[in-house]
């Protein structure tokens, strides 16, 4: 039977993460087999191993595939386990779903986490073809009793993020460039242009889905468009397509436009400056990466259960570095939208 988790406590979800840098991929992958079940402290726990296959945006996409890997190496330096303890397989396809899930599996991996909506299926098909192995997936709800699902209340933290578009916007236009159009991308959108509309119905939301979140070249040719329509800030959920996005900011604040970006899931500032980042909402998936994965570590992970982070549960909300380019009054008003969110006086809709 399914068990639904809808809070988790702050105290569990505030883990001090330091992102750690993700470079090339690390060399020697591990592919031997390794213990089948979930082990609990001292020798067990140096044998777990716990691995990842990101969707088609890789590794590297400044985005959640990116603070997945940083969440767990974080475990790994944390817990001061061999390096060879986590490891990830990038997808360059969507063949490469099930192979990929399938190789950590069969090699008895401990945990093997799928990163993505995309990838739900793909983790379905696996670990019911797999029922003594353990699975994980981010953004996405997979039925199955070996199956840890997380989700994020994107539209919530997107909310907020709507708010300061609104407020800081000058010339009444912001813009949504979304990658695939799936429930978890509209989740952004919708809660974006409801924080909009709550602050300031007359700024228009000019939206676009690019298909793709892969693709630096056309994030960087949609934001064009969107800023020759005159919009002045652009909120992007769109993976390693949003790339492009900052790119394009960055040209035109270097020929003197005033224009901004507002980062996804991670703090992009940290990635591509404050000169062009107005804010970021940021999505914990690291922090949830890293606290289902201890739970393998401690013996105490439950499949079947399906676990929803909002801003109750601190996870999601807007990044820390917001000070720097938005004024006290605006993240004042941000703040007192948040805490009618939680407290349930505001519902903010998801599609």
């Amino acid at each position: 039977m399914k068990k639904v988790l809808s809070v988790l406590s702050v105290a569990t979800l505030s883990l001090s993460l330091v992102l750690a840098g993700c470079g090339s991929k690390p060399e020697g992958q591990n592919q031997g087999a390794g213990n089948q079940g979930g082990a609990q402290g001292g020798e067990a726990a140096a044998t777990t191993r716990i691995g990842m296959v990101t969707d088609i945006g890789g590794v590297n996409d400044n985005s959640f595939n990116q603070s997945a890997w940083e969440g767990l190496q974080k475990l790994q330096k944390d817990l001061n386990l061999p390096k060879e303890s986590v490891d990830y397989l990038q997808s360059t396809s969507d063949a490469d779903y099930i192979p990929n899930l399938t190789q950590f599996v069969k090699d008895k991996w401990d945990l093997t986490w799928g990163i993505g909506f995309v990838i739900g299926d793909h983790v379905k098909k696996v670990a019911t073809e797999n029922p003594d192995s353990k699975l994980a997936i981010i953004d996405a709800e997979v039925d199955a009793p070996n199956v840890e699902s997380v989700l994020f209340k994107e539209h919530e933290g997107s909310y907020l993020a709507g708010v300061v578009a609104a407020k800081m916007s000058k010339s009444k236009k912001v813009g949504f460039v979304g990658g695939m159009e799936i429930p978890v991308i509209k989740r952004f959108e919708v809660g974006f242009a409801e924080g909009v509309k709550a602050v300031d119905p007359s700024v228009q939301v000019i939206t676009v889905y690019t298909g793709a979140f892969d693709k630096p070249d056309l994030g960087k040719s949609t934001a064009s468009q969107m800023y020759d329509q005159g919009a002045d800030i652009i909120f992007h959920a769109s993976g390693a397509t949003g790339d492009g996005v900052f790119n394009e900011a960055k040209n035109r604040k270097s020929k003197g436009q005033d224009v901004w970006v507002i980062g996804v899931d991670k703090d992009q500032s940290l990635t591509f400056g404050d000169d062009v980042t107005l804010t970021s909402m940021v999505k914990r998936v690291d922090e949830a990466v890293y606290r289902v994965s201890k739970d393998v570590i401690d013996g105490k992970f439950e499949g079947g259960k399906i676990v929803w982070l909002g801003l109750a549960e601190n996870g999601v909300g807007l990044a820390d570095t917001s000070t720097k380019n938005v004024p006290a009054d605006v993240l004042k008003l941000a703040d007192e939208f948040k805490e009618k969110i939680v407290k349930g006086e505001i519902t903010v809709p998801e599609k």
